[in-house]
């Protein structure tokens, strides 16, 4: 197969402005990257005619729903964008005979797991957003049984709203704060999966036969509040932090206790060599004392 021009969607969030800043490093691919002004995930009726028009070699879906307690209310928009979107843009993946990458979430489990999940287990979401994201997976295998699905989790970077940014704000604001201490996962800086992400298509421009569901997050583990422990020491903060439990601090949209994604699947299968999240989180920090 043959590679040339990449579509991204969600040019603004996270993921897709990371994959922007990675694309000068691989002359090979042409990005063409789309925000909701150009390519709507709410209108899937849409998409047929602007792909049309880009003619792709494949696309990258980072577009997504990701309001996890707003997602309880605005169900219609975020199943839209969540599960039918993706379902289209699987459709027309398939009907162009092109690669299709699209990214889903570690709560799409129910958080009662004591070890690592693996990526063939089963999902039993607890949240409207994580439902939307499961029926996403379902529903874009069902029209593309090539798809490339990446779950992952607790993601950040120096651009758009995370918890870090949210954290070095909140701390050089306050004088104590109350985290949630009682949530495990595995962080994600966005900047390693969108090396990955690239990696992976160049892996299928090469002749490798990828397709399924992987795993992908930094090594490691965590809770929020070691989270945030991290962040004020590596940003050298006075804020006093208090470990809560999720009891104490309700939201409208449950949250799994224990989120911890296995990646050994695609560390093993596709040769990706992950890190720590502490020496990620190290790296966001610098350059978001750069930028």
């Amino acid at each position: 197969m043959s590679i040339r021009k990449i579509l991204v969607t969600g040019a603004n969030g996270q993921l897709g402005w990371e994959i922007a800043q990675a694309a000068p490093s691989f002359p090979l691919f042409e990005f063409v990257f789309v925000d909701r002004t150009k390519l709507d995930l709410s209108k899937p009726e849409s998409f047929q005619a602007i792909i049309k028009e880009i003619a792709p070699d494949a696309i990258i879906n980072t577009a997504a729903y990701t309001a996890v307690d707003k997602a309880e209310i605005e169900k219609e928009l975020a199943y839209t964008i969540n599960a039918l979107a993706v379902q289209e843009l699987a459709k027309i993946s398939k009907q162009l005979a092109i690669p299709f990458i699209t990214y889903s979430t570690d709560y799409v489990f129910n958080g009662n797991a004591t070890s690592p999940y693996l990526t063939d287990m089963p999902v039993d979401p607890v949240n409207y957003y994580g439902t939307t994201k499961a029926a996403g997976e379902e529903m874009a295998m069902a029209a593309n049984e090539e798809t490339i699905i990446i779950r992952t989790s607790w993601v950040f970077s120096t651009h758009g709203n995370n918890f870090v940014k949210t954290m070095l704000r909140l701390m050089k604001e306050r004088a104590s704060l109350s985290i949630v201490g009682d949530q495990q996962g595995r962080p994600t800086f966005a900047k390693d999966l969108a090396n990955a992400t690239i990696q992976i298509v160049r892996s299928i421009n090469e002749g490798k036969k990828i397709k399924g569901i992987y795993h992908y997050a930094n090594t490691g583990a965590t809770t929020w509040f070691g989270f945030a422990e991290k962040i004020k020491a590596l940003a050298g903060l006075k804020c006093e932090l208090t470990s809560i439990n999720t009891i104490d601090f309700p939201t409208p949209a449950k949250r799994p206790a224990y989120s911890i994604l296995d990646t050994k699947k695609i560390e093993s299968e596709l040769s990706i060599s992950i890190p720590n999240w502490e020496t990620a989180l190290a790296a966001c920090i610098t350059q978001i004392g750069i930028v």
